[in-house]
């Protein structure tokens, strides 16, 4: 088990530093190679989108070929993408960059479900430490993608990045040569015998609805502030050395607590987790209306990541306890396509919006949505509780 959760973990670091590194250059090159200062954010939003478009069928490809399959399949993509948003940048071609961005969001639809992969080789009790330990391998991430693309930013003589992005390729053929050693289960089939139950049945659940709903705004409040937040640091005429570094904190912020996320769960419960989650991404919102000096940016990426982990992994730990073997490939696909939806929409958005309305607003709009999560998740447990009550009076 610990050899294949380390695999896991490497693969996970290798796939989100190709990520973070689109993350925190990205929206600096659409400034160069945009047609217009709305269109700044969009291959970050096609990257999204490119995920959201092959959550489903990645997740039913990998239940009847196995996740060995599908992690080649996305890496496979990856490597595409890096070497097509190298020429993009040198060429100064947007119209390409958002392709490799789409092609990038592809690879990135398969990585998700290495945390899945994760519960799949854990024993029960060990499911959501498992999870966070796969997840902590984004902690290597935080200092792989923007250090380099900050030490790569003008290695060569042509425009910036463009040979910073020929390291998602190498990241990503990485992560093709560990899929040959890496052992996890194959297609899923009914260990019980029983038939699949209806998506609807399963969706009606009010531990699916707080899961899902708790992961679409942890990831998507994260999304809209973190996009944005290189663009607001660059309005305060910041250097991008400052912004990758603030980036980088934010995803040691994100994938950090990993290392005792799962053991918190296990010890003080999955919604109280996720509750407190939901209390540093408010956190983060205050912060950031105090000020936009670089300590205001650091200090509340830093709370954005941290309530982005526990109410993200507190959700899919959630998430596992309402399917069985044979519902996987669907519940976990349909989870991950309504996270994605929001995450893409609020990358589409999270320029135009800062743009718009600018940064103090932007954090104002992410209020109602938090306090609606800490809302469902009271009421989960305050249900769950009395239910608990109600089984051990005598009868």
């Amino acid at each position: 088990m610990k050899k294949n959760l380390l695999l896991l973990a490497i693969c996970q670091a290798l796939m989100l530093s190709s990520i973070s590194m689109m993350m925190s250059s990205s929206a600096l090159v659409g400034v160069e190679i945009a047609p217009s200062e709305q269109l700044i954010t969009l291959p970050v939003a096609l990257i999204y989108v490119g995920v959201m478009s092959m959550l489903i069928p990645a997740s039913l490809l990998m239940q009847k070929y196995g996740r060995r399959l599908g992690f080649t399949i996305g890496a496979s993509c990856g490597i595409m993408a890096g070497t097509l948003a190298s020429f993009a940048v040198y060429h100064s071609s947007f119209i390409t960059f958002c392709i490799a961005s789409v092609l990038l969001g592809v690879a990135n639809s398969f990585a998700q479900f290495y945390r899945f992969a994760a519960a799949e080789v854990a024993t029960p009790q060990y499911k959501s430490r498992a999870i966070s330990w796969v997840l902590a391998g984004g902690l290597v991430a935080a200092f792989i993608g923007p250090s380099v693309a900050k030490y790569t930013k003008d290695v060569f003589p042509g425009p910036s990045f463009s040979f910073s992005y020929l390291f998602i390729a190498l990241f990503c053929i990485g992560v093709v040569i560990i899929q040959v050693f890496l052992r996890v289960p194959g297609a899923s089939s009914s260990a019980s015998g029983e038939e699949s139950r209806p998506l609807i049945k399963i969706v009606r659940k009010p531990t699916f609805l707080t899961a899902v709903v708790c992961a679409m705004i942890a990831y998507g409040t994260m999304n809209l502030l973190m996009i944005a937040t290189p663009l607001a640091m660059n309005h305060q005429h910041m250097d991008f050395a400052d912004t990758a570094t603030v980036i980088q904190w934010h995803i040691v912020g994100m994938f950090a607590p990993s290392f005792f996320t799962g053991n918190l769960i296990h010890r003080f419960g999955v919604l109280k987790i996720m509750f407190v989650g939901a209390i540093f991404l408010l956190v983060c919102g205050i912060v950031n209306l105090f000020g936009q000096s670089y300590w205001h940016f650091l200090i509340a990426l830093i709370f954005l990541g941290i309530g982005w982990n526990f109410l993200f992994v507190g959700g899919t730990t959630l998430l596992t306890e309402v399917y069985r073997p044979e519902e996987k490939g669907k519940v976990q696909g349909l989870n991950d396509f309504l996270v994605f939806s929001a995450v893409s929409t609020t990358a589409l958005g999270s320029g135009y919006l800062h743009f718009v309305f600018g940064w103090e607003k932007l954090n104002q709009i992410t209020f109602p949505a938090i306090v609606f999560a800490a809302v469902i998740i009271t009421a989960l447990y305050v249900s769950r509780k009395r239910g608990r009550q109600e089984s051990s009076r005598p009868t």
